[in-house]
């Protein structure tokens, strides 16, 4: 009796050590699922980012996503634009000022240019003994849809693109504005994207009508950003411009 008591002691011994090393397995193989590097991201769905201060300009391609960029687009107010005359990028305050109250990210002691650099890119390097100034990074680039891997030594790559143009806000409005909410708007992130530095020159100053990413699949992004900027700091778009944004999403 006392030899088959010690054999059943032994076998349920065995059969929990058995479970034991079952669970371990379980957990290393769950740690190590959760330890294997993300796909490259394309950013945020505009509609899922309202205040700009997630990353990126991700396409839209989901029919009910689509259609609510079309009933926003509906919102925005259209007006033929005003001349240019009085123009000037310092009427819109110092180039990527922190000193801007009344937006995400302003006064928190780093320029609006990495702020944008920072909250776009992947494996974000910094300058050494800084926590703002970025010196490297791999960035999607929503305008051409390509991974780029950007370094400052070759800044000019990468270019903050203001999605409303300064100089389309001035004619369609911001000439009347104070002077705060030209600053704001200029270093708003809702209204900035990082982007191919040609792409951003091609563009200039034109609306979708005129210019549109050479990426096609996310004209229904960028025309969804653009009545997301129109109606915070409800500036009108061109006629021509509110056609262009509906198609652009189906409409």
């Amino acid at each position: 009796m006392r030899s088959r008591r010690t054999a059943v002691v032994a076998a349920l011994l065995l059969g929990s050590l058995a479970l034991a090393g079952c669970n371990g397995a379980d957990k290393s193989s769950s740690d190590s699922a959760k330890s294997k590097p993300q796909s490259a991201s394309k950013g945020t769905n505009p509609l899922q980012n309202p205040d700009g201060t997630k990353p990126g300009l991700a396409p839209v391609t989901d029919d009910a996503d689509r259609k609510a960029g079309r009933d926003l687009i509906a919102k925005v107010k259209t007006a033929d634009p005003g001349p240019k005359t009085g123009y000037d990028r310092d009427q819109f305050g110092p180039a990527w000022t922190d000193n801007v109250d009344g937006i995400p990210m302003g006064h928190n002691s780093c320029s609006t240019r990495d702020d944008m650099l920072a909250r776009d890119g992947r494996k974000v390097e910094h300058k050494d003994g800084s926590q703002c100034v970025v010196t490297g990074m791999t960035i999607w680039d929503p305008y051409t849809g390509k991974n780029v891997d950007w370094s400052k030594q070759q800044a000019s790559k990468i270019q903050i693109d203001h999605v409303m143009p300064l100089s389309y806000d001035w004619q369609q409005g911001a000439s009347q504005w104070d002077k705060l909410k030209r600053v704001q708007i200029a270093n708003d992130p809702l209204n900035l994207i990082p982007a191919d530095g040609s792409q951003n020159a091609s563009k200039g100053d034109s609306g979708p009508a005129s210019w549109l990413p050479a990426n096609t699949e996310v004209h229904c992004s960028y025309a969804i950003r653009w009545a997301q900027v129109s109606l915070k700091y409800q500036l009108p778009v061109t006629p021509a411009d509110k056609k262009t944004m509906l198609s652009l999403c189906g409409g």
